[in-house]
């Protein structure tokens, strides 16, 4: 399958995204160990990559202005970071799109996909 795959999972109570983090940390995850991530403005919750442009994220999902979220989306993006958004960016454009399309194609792809819906089983499981 290509493009992004996005799951929900939903949560008995509200957390931020650090309180969420917090919860998990110390769990195993099929996606490997949990680390909390600056990208852009905003913290997340990010998996070790499969490659640069295989990671699974957790984000929050909240409304305008608010901080903590009783919904998270597990998706596969590309790698996360501040200094990676950026040579992401690069990456695109000096291949003109290609290594993206590659990216969400593949055995790495495939895995990825594989890993959300794992990493959302995983969550549910701990019935936060």
């Amino acid at each position: 399958m290509m493009g992004f795959k996005v799951k929900n999972v939903k949560t008995n109570k509200e957390y931020t995204i650090e309180e969420f983090y917090d919860a998990i940390k110390d769990k195993e995850f099929s996606a490997g160990a949990p680390s909390l991530t600056k990208h852009g403005l905003s913290t997340i919750i990010t998996f070790p990559p499969l490659n640069r442009r295989n990671q699974i994220w957790i984000i929050p999902v909240t409304g305008v202005k608010k901080k903590t979220a009783s919904k998270f989306q597990v998706s596969k993006n590309e790698i996360a970071g501040a200094g990676n958004a950026v040579l992401n960016i690069a990456v695109n454009d000096l291949t003109g799109g290609l290594a993206g399309l590659r990216g969400m194609a593949g055995k790495n792809a495939k895995t990825a996909e594989q890993l959300i819906d794992l990493t959302v089983e995983e969550l549910d499981r701990l019935n936060l």
